[in-house]
């Protein structure tokens, strides 16, 4: 019950969030830059806002002990943790933030943890965001894909093994000696014997998030799909020449 109701506040997250972070005065074709200046801020905030719906994840007034706690830098992002001794963990979210229209067009983060290290409630979360206003204003989130973390690593290895159409060797290397909750010097992550384009682990490109992006792609900001926004800023980005040095003319 806690799982569900965890879930309807995540994807109700979008009329709940609430950002102080204003911008104004970018230009247009810097917009790329945003997803790395702000990501880590977008999380934040997401995570305040998580614990600001208890109401819906905690309505029966369980866990009033419990917290969403951010812990960067280990897997998972986020634990829902027992404030009174920090040890007891219900369960645990990877969040991400996509910037809708950074330069890749999907979410382009690494999820390479072994399925074995994700508890069946583990949640990976990718919570898609935007200016209000496209090139200025406060970021707006909207509604996240929600997957569970231990079938997108197990989704993760196969795809690699058997769906991938590449002429090199498959073979996944598992992670061992680990659990859910792991140190942050724990060694998690599952190893492909051959990985030159370093693709392994990029959670858009093997399947599961496809129809979900697809979607997002055709939603409108400020009247204009996303797709067309991307259109437009990779356009312009590339038309943009490089200046000259003033004092010699550009002469060599």
């Amino acid at each position: 019950m806690l799982w569900k109701r965890v879930c309807e506040a995540a994807r109700s997250l979008p009329d709940h969030f609430k950002s102080t972070t204003n911008i104004e005065g970018m230009l247009a074709t810097d917009i790329f830059t945003l997803n790395a200046a702000l990501g880590a801020t977008i999380e934040e905030q997401v995570v305040y806002s998580l614990n600001s719906l208890r109401s819906v994840w905690d309505s029966d007034k369980l866990y009033q002990t419990y917290s969403f706690v951010r812990q960067p830098q280990t897997f998972p992002d986020v634990v829902l943790r027992k404030k009174t001794n920090g040890q007891e963990i219900l369960m645990g979210i990877e969040l991400k933030g996509w910037y809708l229209l950074a330069k890749e067009g999907m979410p382009n983060f690494r999820f390479a943890v072994t399925p074995v290290c994700c508890n069946p409630w583990d949640l990976i979360m990718v919570v898609p965001w935007a200016l209000s206003n496209v090139l200025a204003g406060t970021p707006v989130v909207y509604t996240p894909f929600l997957e569970g973390a231990r079938y997108a690593a197990e989704q993760r290895n196969y795809y690699w093994q058997h769906e991938r159409k590449a002429e090199a060797k498959a073979t996944v290397t598992l992670a061992s000696g680990v659990s859910p909750y792991p140190k942050k010097s724990d060694p998690i992550s599952d190893r492909p014997a051959q990985d030159a384009g370093g693709n392994f682990g990029r959670i858009a490109r093997y399947g599961i998030m496809s129809k979900y992006v697809a979607e997002m792609k055709q939603m409108s900001l400020r009247g204009i799909p996303v797709s067309a926004w991307l259109t437009f800023f990779h356009r312009h980005a590339l038309e943009i020449p490089e200046s000259k040095d003033e004092s010699t003319g550009g002469a060599e």
